[in-house]
């Protein structure tokens, strides 16, 4: 068992010495918000969470941390399993206080109003004064609690209580010399009135000079297994521990925080008072904060779990600094929730700055960075990716959006740059329209799905499974000037990011001189098309996996139903496009052909009614790309009305989402503004680690786990805020219960194209 102690005259005094703005809820700010904001959102100043990771060292023993303060100095101590450590402000390193045979496992730390340590040990109780430890008499050990209280300093034990009387430790005054009191004793705090809570393996106990009081029945308390108790600023007792926590007063149980009340598991480990009044309850699964001042303060909470916010979700003790960073003791040593204030402009500026350190490579691909130390940012090495041209797309319009918004001559410079690199995808392979995946430099010795060969066996197998597969043993090729290694089978997916980029780079940014250059770019690639019967055709001379448009193939091939609206979709935006920025007529002709002849229209109807079977998260994205072109460049008004119905019959499935790309990307083509208050709130909540840390959603008993909205993937009930979901990409369902590679750190592009959108669009001022 870990046994965790808080100091309740220690955290009213912080909370006294705070003002009230720093000391301000974040549970408040996002009340307030959300209540004022309608069509836009002016700009302010936030709350931003970020972690910080403070192992003690590499030993498991002494990384195992049971109890946590932090004193006026800010210096923080930690009770480990294998001694009592102290951390310097503004250090890394921790400093062992004990040393020889007194040094071994500690179970509980304080500081007094007088700027004393207090340690509770394996063989007694010290006082850490003026930087000398001494070992006090008088209590039996192991000390396994400390409570600081106004009457004085109590030393819990498996076999007594003490009282220090300033020079030596006593048994307190009672008048009932026999009561008993529990053993496995677990926390305690002063009840401010001469008496001690304490949370216990056989219930809740109060005891004063009075008389003792003990609470298992669960009609007072869940169970009768306490582990951390503490009190709100309402004076109510939290107690919690197996079952979830009860709230108390005058002991009788309020109601209780269970699962049912964010929870995310019945095993609660410890409860602390933040500050600002936020009740920080620690679990086995991560923490959950509930907001203060409130008549039902379970009704408002966040959560936080993952080594994105701790180095193990087993909380064993909350520790609050003047600065109410929240100190956090796990068995892998200590993690600190730090927060400060940003706007968005300012969060867009940390994010720049990361793109361009670490998720720029040449030519100019915007893309992830591999880790070759999980979790370290500093390990980074760029990596290729079968997404970089539809990533690096994104990247283009982000930048796009970027210089309509400001007339940065940076953005307008990063968006050429961009541009060219997607147009070298089509140059690299030297062929009249075809374009490669990605590219890398053709000194590199490692690549992704490199070249390989298949056996007759393989293929058999590849054809039973999937009869469209196509076995790709020459993936990567070196260019004609041998500085490139390009990847082939280009998919549709790509297709439909390059689109996107084009487009708005073309209405945007581009002066007269780019657009025609953009405009040979596209009709090179269109006419390629157009030249293959609508399919995208691979060195080999035969259509790649994925980029297939053909009537054929969607018409007439059954094996291509689960894709033909989302395809007919597509060509029919590639074709618009074409025609919107050339003017030549032919793009117009085979457009109105599909639709007449071939009825793409109708196929492309059936997108919001996807059978379920076939519906993946990465198609709602790829038809977000193509919503823009097909709404500005058609004329037609009764097409036009066509598409105007089917994004928003499209947008009524996706609200629940919260996805800010989606959002404004409707709110571009209809010319409207709409769900700024979760595209905002999304903003707002991504960390600002961007590693892909394994997110474990299925831990959770506070929620479902479904089959919707995909059905061949385990998602959860409730959609999670980004704080505590995979690192996003929108290719990644944001329902999905589990995941991430921490040898992975995104691009925050994924951030930055919504942010400029709504900056774009003047919904963010």
């Amino acid at each position: 068992m870990h046994i965790s102690l808080k100091n309740t005259c220690k955290k009213t005094l912080l909370y006294l010495t705070l003002s009230i703005g720093v000391a301000f809820s974040m549970y408040a700010c996002k009340s307030s918000e959300k209540q004022s904001i309608e069509t836009t959102y002016k700009d302010q100043p936030f709350w931003q969470e970020y972690h910080e990771a403070y192992p003690i060292s590499t030993d498991a023993e002494e990384n195992e941390v049971r109890s946590i303060t932090v004193d006026k100095a800010q210096n923080v101590w930690a009770a480990t399993a294998s001694g009592i450590f102290m951390k310097k402000p503004n250090e890394l390193i921790w400093t062992s206080i004990q040393t020889g045979e007194d040094k071994g496992p500690a179970y509980s730390v304080e500081e007094d109003a007088e700027s004393n340590i207090w340690i509770g040990t394996w063989n007694g109780i010290y006082r850490y004064k003026d930087t000398k430890l001494e070992k006090l008499t008088g209590v039996t050990a192991p000390v396994s609690a400390i409570c600081i209280a106004k009457e004085g300093v109590y030393a819990l034990s498996p076999n007594g209580i003490w009282l220090f009387d300033g020079k030596t430790f006593n048994k307190p005054q009672s008048n009932k010399e026999d009561y008993q009191l529990p053993r496995s004793i677990r926390d305690v705090i002063s009840d401010n009135e001469g008496g001690l809570w304490i949370a216990s393996d056989v219930g809740l106990y109060h005891t004063s000079a009075k008389e003792t009081k003990y609470y298992r029945n669960k009609d007072k308390v869940i169970s009768g297994y306490i582990k951390g108790v503490a009190l709100d600023s309402n004076q109510h007792l939290w107690a919690g521990g197996l079952g979830g926590v009860s709230i108390i007063q005058n002991e009788t149980k309020l109601r209780e925080i269970t699962p049912q009340q964010g929870l995310p598991t019945v095993f609660v480990t410890c409860i602390d008072n933040a500050p600002d009044g936020t009740l920080w309850v620690g679990t086995e699964q991560g923490l959950v904060r509930y907001k203060p001042h409130s008549d039902k303060p379970d009704s408002t909470y966040s959560m936080l779990f993952s080594r994105r916010w701790l180095l193990d979700d087993h909380v064993n003790d909350i520790a609050f600094d003047a600065n109410g960073n929240a100190w956090v003791a796990t068995p892998k040593g200590v993690s600190v929730i730090k927060r400060r204030q940003m706007t968005l402009a300012q969060k867009n500026d940390f994010f720049m700055d990361v793109t361009m350190r670490r998720h720029i490579r040449a030519p100019w691909i915007a893309g992830q960075a591999h880790l070759r130390i999980p979790g370290d940012t500093t390990s980074w090495q760029p990596e290729d990716d079968d997404n970089d041209g539809e990533y690096t797309g994104n990247y283009l319009a982000m930048e796009s959006f970027r210089y309509a918004a400001t007339k940065s001559p940076e953005a307008k410079e990063n968006a050429r740059k961009a541009f060219s690199f997607l147009k070298l995808l089509q140059e690299v392979t030297d062929t009249e329209g075809f374009f490669a995946r990605t590219i890398v430099p053709s000194t590199w010795n490692f690549v992704h799905d490199g070249n390989r060969t298949f056996t007759s066996h393989q293929l058999a197998d590849e054809s039973v499974k999937e009869p469209r597969f196509k076995p790709v043993e020459v993936r990567w090729r070196k260019s004609k000037d041998g500085k490139w290694l390009w990847k082939g089978d280009t998919s549709s997916d790509e297709m439909c990011g390059h689109m996107f980029g084009y487009f708005f780079y073309y209405e945007l940014v581009a002066d007269e001189a780019e657009k025609a250059i953009i405009r040979k770019h596209v009709s090179n690639i269109v006419d390629y098309l157009i030249k293959h019967n609508f399919n995208f055709i691979d060195i080999d001379g035969k259509p790649t996996r994925w980029s297939v448009w053909s009537p054929d193939q969607l018409n007439r091939d059954p094996e291509w139903a689960p894709d033909k609206a989302q395809n007919s979709m597509e060509m029919l935006t590639f074709l618009k496009f074409a025609h919107y920025i050339t003017k030549d007529e032919k793009y117009q002709k085979h457009y109105l052909r599909l639709i007449n002849e071939e009825h793409y229209l109708e196929n492309m109807a059936e997108v919001p009614n996807q059978n379920r079977a076939w519906f993946i998260y990465f198609d709602t994205i790829l038809q977000a790309y193509l919503y823009p072109i097909l709404l500005k460049c058609e004329t037609d008004p009764e097409r036009k009305a066509f598409f105007e119905k089917h994004i928003d019959q499209w947008f009524e499935k996706r609200k629940a989402d919260h996805n800010p790309l989606i959002n404004f990307i409707y709110c571009y083509s209809r010319n409207k503004q709409t769900e700024i208050a979760n595209s905002v709130e999304f903003l707002k909540d991504t960390p600002l680690d961007l590693v892909d840390w394994h997110i474990d959603h299925t831990k959770r008993e506070d929620i479902q786990l479904v089959r919707s909205i995909v059905l061949d993937e385990l998602q959860v009930s409730k959609l999670p805020p980004a704080s505590i979901r995979k690192t996003v990409r929108w290719d990644k369902n944001p329902w999905d219960a589990r995941g991430g590679d921490p040898q992975v750190e995104r691009e925050p592009v994924f951030w930055l194209l919504p942010y400029w959108m709504g900056r774009y669009l003047d919904m963010i001022q």
